[in-house]
């Protein structure tokens, strides 16, 4: 079994994720085959509540090359499976100004289920991000230096 995991790296660059949440995602036989072969892609997905559901917007997944599906839809929204007490605690956190719900890794469990992990995030503003560049150029330089000498 080949270990799946793809991540949105930009969502740690555009956001500040501050509380994880583990989803199920509602897929057909050939997306989670699709998915399985890592054809996903969560560069542009974002996540809505809706009513007592929780919608996955704009995920790409390919079309699986031995599919017989016709009516593919590879930007079709997902529902996420979450329990009730997890969707309310979501919805009064995105309600505040500022937070939004956003998809950052999908995986697969130990089960065999695709899972995704979303974040209660809020966007970073142009300073943040610099200040995180910053950060990340100083750890490689000190990682760089520790390798030269030893």
């Amino acid at each position: 079994m080949k270990n799946l995991e793809i991540t949105n790296r930009k969502a740690a660059h555009l956001y500040h994720l501050h509380q994880s949440f583990e989803a199920g995602i509602e897929l057909t036989g050939s997306e989670v085959k699709s998915v399985k072969e890592g054809n996903a892609n969560l560069s542009d997905a974002y996540c809505v509540v809706e009513g007592r559901e929780v919608w996955l917007r704009n995920m790409h997944i390919s079309e699986y090359k031995q599919s017989q599906d016709r009516e593919f839809d590879p930007k079709r929204p997902r529902r996420l499976l979450l329990n009730r007490q997890e969707i309310r605690k979501i919805a009064r956190k995105i309600a505040e100004k500022g937070f939004a719900l956003i998809p950052y890794r999908i995986y697969q469990s130990d089960r065999g289920f695709i899972k995704l992990e979303v974040y209660v995030a809020s966007g970073k503003k142009a300073f943040d991000k610099r200040e995180t560049l910053r950060e990340k150029d100083e750890k490689r330089d000190l990682e760089r230096d520790f390798k030269h000498r030893i």
